[in-house]
């Protein structure tokens, strides 16, 4: 059986939400909801969720707060409701197949009704999920969805990220996102289908290790082939047994995944039977490993020349506009001449790390819980489930090169559980480095990458403090009095410097007086850490301004502060590493 696509009209951000999983039967549910502010939480009082209407209308996927959900109400609001009338095909329930909803992300405990009757309950405010709602289901095409979220902002019992707990925003906070950011969405999918896959790419032998959960699938065949630039390179075959199967692919020709060149292998994925699941996806080939302190892509070191990224938008707030700016972030970047971003305190979509594979376009995978008290009892159900989800979701993107779940946690915080969400991150990826903690206070031996955030201005005095370094020397690399035990070898944080010519803004230490001396400040402090042996990358703060905080290389709006070649011009220099590797290898 094979659909097509169902266009709605007036729909923005309507590409395909999950890239790397398409199915060929799907429904893009953005566009206009009704919506109704629920302040005093009375709304199940009120019979909201089986209400025939609400008192506003709101453009889904974009966040109340935000001006392109046409509505920018920026004040707290604990629970918010939406409501749609959708229609659902006939033949998407043919057969004994499944409707499966999905929302992009929801901040923050979400609840979805079917024509009144809940379907389901997810708590986190940051990733994706899915309900099955066959069952929920009226006869005929119409149906009303409606969806309710809880936010609770300011009470510190959730991950928010750099969401303001003021009614303004201030400093490096930023106005909140409330409720539904990313797209709304539906699939019909067969009785048995593909429900997730792992791939373990193999650049050194040149085949695709995959693991599938399937859902009713037991004892069918299922088949996986791959293709390069359309013609076929490799299948393999097995049978599911339970709900699980495991085969491999040798591949026929090797296309190494690279910085800067993201070569992409298409992947078909079948479950076969009468009415086969059929999923289209993607990977690259790659191989990580880390020693030394260094990261090694395809046996090569590199120097990592990273921007911190936080995916603030001045229309859409966490919601990229259209699907052309998503990636012209990263072309931005790549202009300056960075080739990665550490993607910080906010979960980017699916089709941000689709563009980011395409690409060769390096990042770290990060949560969104600044702030947080992690010796607070609730914080295991605050994050725990979110960063599984997270880590299962976006495990196949061959552009995340490492996980670093916590931001800047402080040596009063209790270490138990760092070490759980340690030990749970590598049981679910060991594929990739870990750093137990950004920036300050890293538990002995447990990270594979130690990182320090380093915000003085002036390069002299990061020199001098990354000097111990060279002879392995404890040094304390935070101003708090938080000693970094062991031989860090990342600045994940430096630089943050302001330029706002004429306007005030936020950021770190003294403004430069002329673009000139911005230009000889950010050569000092970025030439200090690539010509340190010693270190293997930086990360400099940042891409661009987010509302008041103006120490981006571009303004909020996009507009490049600097000419662009001139930032690339310092970082195209050799690192002392890669100049090492180099004189070692001749």
């Amino acid at each position: 059986m094979k659909f097509e696509h169902i266009p709605l009209p007036d729909c923005p951000r309507p590409g395909y939400p999950r890239p790397d999983f398409r199915r060929p039967l799907w429904q893009n549910l953005n566009g206009t909801w009704e919506f109704e502010e629920d302040p005093g939480r009375s709304g199940f009082a009120r019979g909201l969720h089986k209400a025939s209407s609400l008192k506003d209308t709101i453009t889904v996927p974009f966040c109340r707060e935000s001006k392109l959900s046409g509505l920018s109400h920026t004040d707290f609001c604990e629970q918010v409701w939406y409501r749609k009338q959708i229609s659902i095909p006939t033949a998407w329930r043919e057969d004994g197949r499944r409707v499966i909803f999905h929302v992009g992300a929801c901040d923050y405990r979400t609840e979805v009704f079917i024509n009144g009757q809940s379907v389901g309950t997810h708590i986190g405010g940051l990733n994706a999920f899915s309900f099955d709602i066959t069952d929920a289901l009226v006869e005929g095409e119409a149906q009303v969805v409606t969806i309710t979220a809880i936010d609770m902002t300011r009470n510190g019992s959730q991950c928010c990220g750099k969401q303001s707990t003021r009614f303004e925003s201030f400093g490096c906070f930023y106005t909140r996102t409330t409720g539904i950011w990313q797209t709304v969405w539906m699939e019909s999918v067969p009785t048995a289908y593909i429900r997730s896959t792992r791939l373990f790419p193999c650049a050194a032998d040149g085949k695709l290790t995959l693991q599938a959960r399937v859902v009713g699938g037991d004892g069918l065949i299922f088949r996986a082939e791959a293709f390069y630039e359309d013609h076929a390179v490799g299948a393999a075959a097995a049978v599911v047994t339970g709900n699980h199967v495991c085969l491999e692919i040798k591949l026929d020709e090797k296309h190494l995944w690279e910085i800067g060149n993201g070569r992409l292998y298409d992947l078909t994925l079948t479950l076969q039977g009468e009415d086969p699941d059929v999923v289209d996806s993607y990977f690259g080939l790659r191989d990580l490993a880390w020693h030394d302190g260094t990261l090694y892509l395809n046996s090569h070191p590199v120097f990592q020349r990273l921007v911190l990224d936080q995916g603030f938008y001045p229309d859409g707030i966490w919601t990229a506009p259209t699907d052309e700016e998503l990636r012209a972030d990263i072309d931005r970047s790549m202009a300056m001449g960075f080739h990665g971003a550490r993607l910080h305190q906010k979960v980017f979509e699916p089709r941000f790390l689709y563009e980011c594979d395409k690409a060769g376009y390096i990042v770290w995978g990060e949560h969104g819980n600044w702030g947080m008290d992690i010796s607070a009892p609730t914080t295991y159900q605050a994050i725990l489930p979110d960063w599984v989800e997270i880590l299962e979701r976006d495990f196949n993107h061959p552009a995340i090169i490492g996980w670093c779940p916590l931001n800047e946690t402080d040596a009063t915080q209790i270490p138990e559980f760092v070490r759980h969400l340690a030990a749970l991150t590598r049981m679910i990826d060991p594929t990739r480095p870990f750093i137990d903690a950004s920036g300050w206070t890293h538990i002995a031996g447990l990270g594979d990458f130690l990182d320090s955030h380093f915000y003085d201005q002036d390069p002299a005095a990061l020199a001098a403090r990354m000097e111990p370094l060279k002879n392995d020397e404890e040094i304390e690399l935070h101003p708090r009095p938080i000693g970094v035990k062991g031989k860090p070898t990342f600045i994940s944080e430096y630089g943050g410097i302001r330029w706002s010519p004429g306007e005030f803004g936020w950021g770190y230490g003294n403004a430069p007086t002329s673009e000139q001396e911005f230009l000889d400040r950010f050569r000092g402090l970025t030439e200090a850490i690539m010509n340190h042996p010693k270190l293997s990358g930086l990360c400099y703060t940042q891409l661009t301004d987010v509302e008041q905080e103006v120490n981006g290389l571009y303004t909020y709006d996009r507009k490049a502060k600097f000419d662009p070649a001139l930032i690339r011009a310092v970082l195209d220099q050799k690192a002392a590493m890669e100049k090492e590797y180099v004189k070692m290898n001749h």
